[in-house]
């Protein structure tokens, strides 16, 4: 077959983001809500702030906007992970970054699919956190071994992705007949099942060593656990969502409120209790609250340098807090945060010059205006200086441990608090997936570089 016959993985991915959105919104009704909401506060930053505006219009950001979702689902075999791998690949989707969430009692650890090069990502910004349970984990050996038993009895993908999967790789891709059948098929393996897979006492022995637990191996498959739309103005839809009929968390996850926003702010809606029938009930007489509703702000990815110094801060102010943030201590919490984060500078050209922030750079009017003048500047500060060059943050793509550890731990409830002797194992969460986790600092480094040789091309200079 041609391969101009094939559809793009990233036009795929668009179209499965779309898919899943609206299947999300018919089984999650609060999501509408949610949805209705980050478009009028988006709206309003929009056109009370158009500095944003135009940043958002220079970097290519604004017509991802409204694509934007994140997803988030947790699997409970080497064999499941290793076949979303293959699943995602065929939207262009590979794993980035490693995260390990037991330090903060929560028993898997975790990559991002996402699409790595920002043309595609112009496309489709998609990702979805997904998250492997360790069973290692479950110091209950029985339940561990019940545990494996019935995770290895599940199949969570139709026969026929497993066949629009084999197919897209052998060939190359897929046409558009089965592109649409690889998305329908696909959104399968996300749904919700009201059907447990265990009985009502298999289900509570699981959810005393940990709901997550529960969630993972209770179940026919991964249902989506989040659908996250990207806002502008995180603290603001904090403040209007009981106004929408939204309980939010107590404390938004990530930085502090800034100027210049940096790395991500999460915050989320209580879980939803939903009907269950279990392996020993004739009609749902139970119930499961795993899911619930997310929003996320993004705002410039760190270097490694910026990253050690927004790690210094977070940590500085959490000793200081000497708890986990929750409701009681969540006013105590932003003070602390504040006062740590002025040691972060909140402006972009000083975020660049002191090597803490990533950026993409742009070739201006002037600039092109200026290629054959023999006076003209050619170094990178003076090409900035000069107006001749633009540059602008490059967003980040990727999640941070501590944000999702308490995302989870604020929806599973403080019962659900656990610890974990286990170290990090990113070797055996890659032997799992079949290949190794990409750098996420690698790829914003090389975001970067090649901005820089395409400015210096369109400049005729030899590098920058």
């Amino acid at each position: 077959m041609s391969h101009q016959h094939f559809v793009s993985p990233d036009l795929i991915r668009q179209g499965f983001s779309r898919a899943m959105s609206d299947m999300y919104r018919e089984e999650v009704p609060l999501y509408g809500a949610l949805m209705a909401l980050v478009t009028q506060v988006n709206a309003q930053v929009l056109e009370q702030q158009p500095a944003i505006a135009r940043h958002l219009q220079h970097s290519g950001e604004l017509q991802r906007l409204d694509l934007e979702r994140h997803g988030a689902i947790r699997v409970g075999s080497a064999a499941e992970l290793a076949t979303l791998a293959r699943l995602f690949a065929v939207m262009g989707m590979q794993p980035v970054g490693y995260y390990d969430l037991t330090p903060a009692g929560v028993p898997v650890h975790s990559t991002a699919f996402r699409a790595v090069h920002e043309e595609a990502l112009h496309v489709s910004p998609f990702r979805v956190f997904t998250s492997l349970l360790r069973l290692e984990l479950i110091d209950n050996l029985e339940l561990r071994r019940f545990a494996e038993q019935v995770l290895a009895q599940r199949s969570i993908f139709t026969p026929k992705v497993l066949e629009l999967i084999e197919q897209a790789h052998a060939q190359g891709g897929l046409d558009e007949h089965d592109a649409q059948r690889f998305i329908q098929e696909a959104l399968e393996t996300f749904r919700w099942h009201h059907h447990a897979t265990v009985t009502a006492a298999q289900y509570a022995s699981l959810s005393a060593q940990h709901r997550l637990i529960a969630d993972v191996v209770a179940f026919k498959g991964p249902h989506i656990n989040h659908l996250t739309p990207r806002t502008l103005d995180i603290d603001e839809v904090q403040r209007l969502m009981p106004e929408h009929g939204i309980t939010p968390k107590a404390v938004i996850e990530g930085p502090p409120r800034r100027a210049c926003p940096i790395l991500l702010r999460q915050t989320s809606f209580k879980a939803l209790e939903e009907r269950v029938a279990f392996t020993d009930q004739d009609l749902p007489q139970g119930s499961h609250s795993a899911r619930f509703g997310e929003i996320e702000q993004r705002g410039a990815a760190l270097t490694p340098k910026g990253r050690a110094l927004y790690d210094r801060l977070l940590n500085a102010a959490r000793d200081a807090l000497g708890d986990f943030p929750s409701e009681s201590n969540a006013q105590r919490y932003n003070q602390l945060m504040q006062a740590h984060f002025d040691e972060f500078p909140d402006n972009h050209d000083a975020m660049r010059e002191q090597g803490l922030a990533y950026f993409r750079y742009f070739v201006s009017d002037a600039g092109l205006a200026a290629r054959h003048q023999p006076q003209r500047p050619t170094t990178l500060s003076a090409l900035l200086a000069a107006g001749h060059l633009r540059a602008e943050p490059l967003v980040y793509e990727d999640f941070l441990p501590v944000s999702a550890a308490g995302i989870f731990q604020s929806n599973l409830g403080d019962d659900s608090q656990s610890h974990y002797a286990a170290h990090s194992n990113r070797q055996a969460f890659e032997t799992a997936l079949g290949r190794a986790t990409l750098d996420e600092l690698q790829l914003y480094a090389q975001t970067q570089q090649r901005s820089l040789e395409q400015c210096a091309d369109s400049l005729g200079l030899p590098a920058l």
